[in-house]
């Protein structure tokens, strides 16, 4: 069964990213949205972590744009109506809240 992982809280502020990633399977995928966006900084501890696990990963073109933020090249930057078509393509959407 697969699952969209949606994370919308900074990396720096607690563990759900290290959290999802332990449970992210081959078939999820992890949305970041709000304040999430932080983990695609370069050098960070959040960016190590998710260019070590891999996850299938896709990235609100809108949050990351209000962070100016650039979204890297291992994620798909996705608008509201893809986010909406991306929930339908999974089995499950767990938001990390």
């Amino acid at each position: 069964m697969s699952t969209l992982h949606v994370l919308s809280h900074s990396p720096f502020g607690d563990d759900r990213l290290n959290s999802c990633l332990r449970l992210i399977g081959a078939s999820d995928a992890l949305l970041l949205t709000g304040d999430a966006v932080y983990a695609l900084q370069p050098g960070t501890a959040p960016c190590n972590a998710l260019t070590t696990s891999s996850p299938t990963l896709f990235v609100l073109i809108e949050d990351a744009q209000a962070r100016a933020l650039a979204i890297p090249d291992t994620a798909r930057g996705i608008d509201y109506p893809a986010f909406v078509e991306l929930s339908l393509q999974y089995d499950k959407v767990n938001s990390w809240l």
